[in-house]
């Protein structure tokens, strides 16, 4: 069995919403065949927990106004560190950058096919590598920023 129709617009809407929210890493999986309760998840991450809530609005905002859908839950909110909002077809997970490193869910479903994702949303991958890199550079040897000695 493979991802629906109904589940891979849901997929597209919500992932070129997450890239207009800058969302980094941003990948989808038809999990349809492992799974009977959804047949896809898209995930995404952010550098901070504000944006990680700047996405999730956004996805809401779009599924509804394009599609008329709203999720049938959403969890994670209050600390905004990992949300998930469930569209019952699709799964969406937005993560702070930690977390998407500590949990990493691409290794849970890596042997699943992935689907295929808006232009805006294929180029944010490696982004939120390249944020952390930089973030890493930019600190001294005793993790203050700058490298500056206080």
């Amino acid at each position: 069995m493979t991802a629906t129709d109904h589940a891979t617009e849901l997929i597209s809407v919500a992932a070129q919403a997450a890239a207009d929210k800058l969302a980094h890493d941003i990948i989808a999986y038809d999990v349809s065949d492992v799974l009977a309760i959804t047949d896809a998840f898209l995930l995404a991450s952010a550098p901070n927990d504000r944006q990680v809530k700047s996405i999730v609005d956004g996805i809401e905002e779009q599924l509804q106004t394009q599609l008329g859908i709203k999720p049938v839950r959403r969890e994670g909110e209050r600390e905004g560190r990992w949300v998930l909002l469930d569209y019952s077809d699709i799964v969406v997970h937005v993560q702070h950058s930690e977390e998407r490193v500590f949990y990493a869910l691409e290794r849970l479903w890596k042997d699943c096919p992935e689907l295929p994702l808006p232009p805006e949303a294929l180029a944010t991958r490696g982004r939120g590598a390249e944020a952390a890199d930089a973030a890493g550079a930019s600190a001294d040897d005793e993790g203050r920023p700058g490298g500056e000695l206080n």
